[in-house]
């Protein structure tokens, strides 16, 4: 758990990150004095981000070492652990909804938005976003055995594909007025290998990247999927 966090931490970190992050927020709308439930929020800062910004904000997760974690970093947050299908908040009582990289670890997504849709309020938005694992870009001088490895990756997920689903989701689930984005996450620097050793063990493959990485020369792109609808 610690290298898992340790890895998230070091991604949240990169500028990148932190304005999509910001985009997902505004993309949300007025946040001053509104309950905004972050699903799947992980170890919460984008529970204490959007706190800052005005909002309740009340942060879930299903793992309770994460929650655990959210807590000590974020003791003035709220966080409860729950499951994404199955929210632990009551109908209409959000007025926004966010989940970032959280719908491709659901065996069926459709039921987290649904869930989505059932918690806002009348008039209430929910955005999505989160990375589509079988369009990771990465610089080898192995494409076979990076395309297989990728689509490996993908493979052991539940839902890799689902990011490009997203606008359909929201459309299936009721919402309206879906707005689509598509944002470039490039790695150039040790995050990316600590990245490629989230995807493969394989450490003949591994090889090459780290000696990349100590060249300068490593590579990796995540397209990012932000769609927001309206409820």
């Amino acid at each position: 758990m610690s290298s898992l966090l340790a890895v998230l931490d070091a991604v949240e970190r990169e500028s990148a990150a932190v304005e999509l992050r910001a985009r997902s927020y505004e993309l949300l709308g007025d946040l001053t004095g509104q309950t905004v439930v972050d699903a799947g929020c992980g170890s919460g800062r984008a529970v204490a981000e959007l706190a800052e910004r005005g909002a309740h904000a009340v942060g879930v997760d299903h793992d309770p070492e994460v929650i655990a974690v959210a807590r000590e970093r974020w003791p003035a947050g709220e966080f409860h652990v729950g499951d994404a299908c199955e929210l632990p908040l009551e109908t209409g009582s959000v007025t926004y909804y966010r989940a970032d990289k959280v719908l491709h670890m659901l065996d069926d997504p459709a039921r987290a938005v649904a869930e989505a849709r059932r918690v806002l309020a009348p008039g209430g938005r929910a955005v999505l976003l989160g990375q589509d694992w079988d369009m990771i870009a990465i610089d080898s001088d192995e494409p076979e055995a990076t395309r297989r490895l990728v689509h490996a990756k993908a493979d052991s997920l539940p839902s890799p594909r689902v990011a490009r689903r997203y606008r359909n989701l929201l459309l299936d689930a009721g919402f309206t007025d879906p707005v689509v984005e598509v944002h470039t996450a490039v790695f150039t620097d040790d995050t990316a290998l600590a990245l490629l050793r989230r995807i493969t063990d394989e450490e003949s493959w591994l090889a090459e990247q780290a000696e990349r990485a100590r060249a300068n020369r490593i590579f990796v792109v995540v397209p990012m999927f932000l769609v927001a609808a309206q409820g």
